[in-house]
């Protein structure tokens, strides 16, 4: 499912216009990503939680040269699923 078949689907549920549902759905995706830029948890009890974590500087290869590359450090968005949502993939 992409994003316009998800505002299709929760418009037709919800009986919202397709435009007030793309809208809500954008400004929940907006505050999500400016909590997680503020490496703030973001928890949806009954489906899971969004934060970030941190990712330690390393050394790769180049697979083609086997020549050493350094991987600097990052920062990595994370979704953990909640109990309720696996428990929902797997009855």
């Amino acid at each position: 499912m992409n994003k316009q078949e998800l505002i299709s689907y929760t418009a037709e549920k919800t009986g919202f216009s397709k435009k007030d549902t793309e809208s809500t759905l954008n400004a929940a995706i907006e505050v999500i990503t400016k909590a997680l830029e503020e490496n703030e948890k973001v928890q949806l009890v009954g489906f899971g939680s969004f934060e970030v974590k941190q990712r330690a500087a390393r050394i790769g290869r180049n697979p083609k040269t086997k020549e050493a590359i350094d991987i600097p450090a990052s920062q990595m968005p994370v979704f953990k699923p909640s109990k309720a949502l696996k428990d929902s993939l797997n009855p």
